[in-house]
């Protein structure tokens, strides 16, 4: 809470990443609250998950709730169903490849997989994939979970559209597999048309794809050379034609070491 004549919220955070929202005035006293802080406040708006969604039982700890309300409060709510699909449409397609998985942690890992693409998580200069690895790390630090499984979400989100995911153990691999199905409907052709069906009914798709598609636009325009290298570089320079992207052959041919 701010003193009787205190700044303005936007000017009470020590660094500019950290954002500050007006709660209330009361008797010229002005109370803020960080971002952070807010999403703990969402969080006490709780709503529960169905137990089970398609024949897939969702986890019904206080880790995973709390992963839910995580994503709740930072995501719109077209980001938070895929969230929720990529778990399932992951979950399923582990038992068609007969992948063994800590249910808890991927469930974690898919719920805040994308949080790298929200304004509360993102940073400047990380891919969205790293961002998000990194938000789930520390949530799960500051909640006791163990080194071994903090690092499985870690690799599950920052190598979830990579192929590097293929040298890790089958389970880091399910939430690439989940959001691929959910994105682009990547082996869904193997699942039961029924259960699919639950899967959308239940965390419907609504617009999308079009939604998505703005969000990686926006993500790309404000940090134009983050996805270098990765499977969003071609699209982010689609989105940025005036920019000039550093040239890998120019860098060759133009590198000199002192005689």
């Amino acid at each position: 809470m701010s003193r009787r004549n205190s700044p303005p919220c936007a000017t009470l955070a020590p660094d500019p990443g950290r954002r500050y929202f007006l709660l209330a005035v009361v008797n010229g006293v002005t109370v803020c609250v960080s971002a952070p802080m807010l999403a703990v406040t969402v969080e006490q708006t709780s709503v529960a998950l169905p137990k089970e969604v398609g024949g897939v039982p969702l986890p019904d700890t206080e880790l995973a709730q709390a992963a839910v309300d995580v994503v709740r409060a930072a995501s719109p709510a077209f980001l938070f169903n895929h969230s929720m699909r990529t778990y399932l449409f992951g979950a399923m397609l582990a038992e068609v490849d007969k992948v063994n998985y800590d249910q808890e942690m991927i469930f974690v890992a898919a719920a805040l997989h994308d949080l790298g693409l929200t304004s509360l998580y993102a940073t400047p200069d990380h891919t969205f994939e790293v961002d998000g690895a990194n938000a789930a790390k520390e949530f799960l630090a500051s909640r006791g979970v163990t080194e071994a499984r903090a690092e499985l979400v870690w690799n599950a989100i920052a190598l979830h559209t990579s192929a590097l995911v293929d040298h890790q153990a089958p389970q880091v691999g399910l939430v690439g597999s989940g959001a691929g199905a959910d994105v682009f409907a990547s082996q869904l052709t193997l699942l039961r048309a029924e259960r699919v069906r639950a899967v959308v009914e239940t965390f419907p798709r609504g617009s999308f794809n079009t939604e998505f598609r703005d969000l990686l636009v926006g993500h790309c325009q404000r940090k134009p050379f983050s996805q270098r290298g990765t499977w969003l570089d071609g699209f982010c320079r689609a989105h940025n034609p005036g920019l000039t992207y550093p040239d890998l052959e120019t860098r060759l041919l133009t590198t000199h070491f002192p005689d």
